[in-house]
């Protein structure tokens, strides 16, 4: 994503069984594109992977930075990465996910996230485990 860095903390306390899943995705290489019904928010979808996860932390409305495993159902199974005011939905309508990570560095660069997957299409992510603690 043109050098744009983004680390966050694993909620794991509020969201173990969706952190696990998340973990077990690691390194995931794919390509984060604008949400379609959900406002100022990026997402990676994943089609009918099946991560059979409970409801744990979920949200309709995550903040910015506030990433969302969505385990599929009404919709595909998703990571939801807000940049903005958002409002998790589908062509079915409200979808609460997962908030399983929150950036915690690079935060300010969320609006550049959002200015690229918006105006110039689908961009690589990479998402790797850091050794740092």
């Amino acid at each position: 994503m043109k050098d744009l860095v983004f680390k966050a903390r694993l909620e794991t306390e509020a969201a173990p069984v969706t952190v696990a899943a998340f973990q077990r995705l690691l390194p995931l290489r794919s390509k984060i594109i604008q949400a379609r019904w959900s406002g100022e928010a990026g997402w990676i979808p994943f089609g009918t992977l099946e991560l059979d996860l409970p409801w744990e932390n979920a949200t309709v409305y995550p903040g910015a930075g506030e990433l969302l495993l969505y385990r599929g159902g009404y919709s595909e199974t998703e990571i939801l990465f807000p940049y903005g005011r958002t409002r998790f939905a589908s062509t079915m309508g409200d979808l609460a996910g997962n908030h399983f990570a929150t950036v915690t560095e690079g935060r300010e660069k969320l609006p550049e996230l959002g200015r690229l997957v918006l105006w110039e299409g689908a961009q690589e992510i990479n998402i790797e485990e850091s050794e740092e603690v």
